[in-house]
């Protein structure tokens, strides 16, 4: 794999790192988040949580989809991965990842955002507060996975 097209992923996913930190700085204030308070939240408020959001999703997506298959490439690993879940465990095997279960659990995530829950204030804010949990381990992650490339760069 060519350095640069490393680069050029690793830094796609700080930008969405950096405007996910932001709505979790933003987002931080109204915490904790229970049904009352999502539904007292203004429209710029809905906007950052949208924000939040979306950016969560695209960042788990670009590490998963990009990122983590580029770290593969770079360390030139061998062998049998024709599984996502077989790239994941080699990824935690060599240290790049703390965990390919947590990893699940971040596409899990990312997958119940695309179910949208209207009439539900109760599961809106379980989900956000899991998630705003869930933000803080897959932006260690991405610093993770950096720090460990640099060793390949």
């Amino acid at each position: 794999m060519n350095h640069d097209v490393f680069l050029s992923i690793a830094e796609i996913c700080q930008t969405h790192a950096e405007r996910l930190r932001w709505a979790m700085q933003e987002l931080g204030k109204r915490k904790p988040f229970t049904p009352e308070s999502l539904d007292k939240l203004s429209q710029i408020e809905l906007a950052i949580f949208d924000q939040f959001i979306v950016r969560f999703s695209k960042l788990q997506d670009a590490m998963g989809a990009k990122l983590l298959p580029a770290i593969l490439e770079l360390t030139h690993e061998e062998g049998e991965l024709d599984t996502f879940i077989d790239k994941l465990h080699r990824l935690e095997k060599i240290g790049a990842l703390t965990s390919a279960e947590q990893w699940l659990k971040f596409r899990e995530m990312r997958n119940q955002f695309a179910h949208d829950y209207p009439d539900d204030p109760e599961i809106q804010a379980t989900l956000l507060s899991k998630a705003f949990d869930m933000a803080a381990m897959l932006l260690n992650e991405l610093e993770r996975v950096v720090v460990f490339a640099q060793k390949y760069l």
